[in-house]
């Protein structure tokens, strides 16, 4: 199970780069890992680094906060690797993630969901500290794990994908893990591709997963002179996109996908014919079905045809 991790498929969003001039978007299929989400891999990068340096043994359990991916992941791999699981996450999280950690067996704490993916990070940080014998505490926000995770595979992956044809790489931040690696492999291959970061256009937002980092806990490894630029996406243009995802291109993939596809077409809008942008598609939309975002139509048929 852990070598399916990584090495997912880069597609071309054919239909959303035809408005572009001679600018093309393309994007990783992160939801093709095992637990779903491109967490997968800082996740197993972490926990193999705990049980190697011996932090992580028999006996212990994972404990972490998690705006819902990373929760997922960690019980997915608490399950194959044989760890319990606590996961400390805001309460408004979506009800399928929520759900799917508890399926896997893991402890789910709830934290206040006014206080964003800041206030689980201090939750757990003090149960972590206040049992640091009981406790394995990997820390994504400050693990370099994290970040080397995406410098050892998603960077080269892409650079392999492309041929080395990739002008920009562009996607958001929740811990920053997937930008700061993937960036910095890119760049050593080609000092001349943008690292774009993608950011809510306000610290109040419903881009789950998703950090305003201006307004937020910093993550210990995010380098905020890093991108060569920022671009800032509304969370309803990511919502629209994420739907439009569907529609158009077939990817039922989640909002923070939504918002790094809205922001990359922004990006293509500037950039000369011949640009080849690359972006992330992190998690699945079966995770957020019961968000309001989605505007479903139901019309009930009758005679057992369904919706």
């Amino acid at each position: 199970m852990l070598d399916l991790i990584g090495n997912t498929p880069l597609v071309e969003l054919k239909k959303i780069s035809a408005e572009l001039n001679g600018v093309s978007i393309h994007a990783k299929a992160e939801f093709r890992n095992p637990s779903g989400s491109v967490k997968d891999r800082a996740a197993k990068a972490m926990l193999l680094d705990g049980i190697e340096s011996g932090k992580l043994c028999p006996g212990k359990t994972i404990i972490d906060a998690s705006s819902g991916n990373t929760g997922i992941a960690y019980a997915i791999l608490g399950a194959i690797l044989g760890y319990p699981v606590r996961i400390y996450l805001p309460a408004n999280a979506s009800w399928e993630r929520k759900a799917f950690i508890a399926c896997c067996g893991t402890a789910v704490v709830e934290t206040n969901a006014l206080e964003s993916s800041d206030g689980a990070y201090l939750a757990a940080k003090a149960e972590a500290e206040s049992q640091a014998d009981k406790y394995f505490w990997p820390d994504q926000y400050n693990n370099d794990a994290n970040w080397k995770a995406h410098y050892h595979t998603t960077g080269v992956e892409i650079w392999e994908q492309t041929e080395g044809k990739i002008t920009h790489f562009i996607t958001g931040m929740g811990t920053s893990g997937t930008f700061m690696g993937t960036s910095r492999r890119l760049k050593e291959y080609n000092k001349s591709i943008e690292a774009v970061a993608v950011q809510p256009d306000s610290p109040f937002h419903g881009i789950e997963g998703t950090k305003h980092m201006a307004s937020s806990i910093k993550p210990g490894f995010y380098d905020e002179t890093f991108p060569d630029r920022f671009v800032m996406v509304n969370t309803e243009a990511a919502y629209a996109m994420t739907r439009r995802l569907v529609r158009d291109e077939g990817l039922f993939v989640g909002i923070s996908s939504g918002a790094n596809v809205q922001a990359a077409l922004d990006l293509g809008r500037t950039l000369p014919p011949g640009s080849l942008i690359v972006t992330m598609l992190c998690d699945s939309g079966f995770r957020y079905l019961s968000d309001a975002f989605w505007n479903i139509p139901v019309e009930l048929k009758g005679h057992g045809e369904g919706i």
